[in-house]
């Protein structure tokens, strides 16, 4: 939780903004890539995909662990990482997009 003070006047005013989603790790799909292509985060930490193109992608775990639906411009898809190891995944669309997440203590 982030805390940002406003000055009114005379008075000072705290307001707190939960800002979890926009802390969360990130990989942005952006012509038919991952970016960045491997990202590693520790066990409990939510990982947040963003599709930039004009192309639908979906995002499937090769171990099947995890998946996504069809996601189409700005749509997102998260999933929390809960065990260690490393997770490889690909657009179900567009197969030769691939990724790797890396979960380590």
């Amino acid at each position: 939780m982030k805390l940002f003070a406003f000055a009114f006047g005379a008075a000072l005013t705290a307001l707190a903004i939960d800002a979890s989603a926009s802390d969360a790790p990130s990989v942005e799909i952006l012509k038919f890539a991952f970016a960045p292509k491997e990202i590693t985060v520790t066990p409990g930490t939510k990982v947040i995909w963003t599709n930039h193109d004009e192309t639908p992608h979906q995002i499937n775990a090769t171990d099947k662990s995890f998946g996504s639906k069809a996601m189409d411009t700005n749509d997102h898809f998260e999933y929390t990482f809960t065990s260690e190891g490393d997770f490889s995944y690909f657009c179900t669309l567009h197969p030769f997009m691939t990724g790797v997440v890396h979960v380590h203590k």
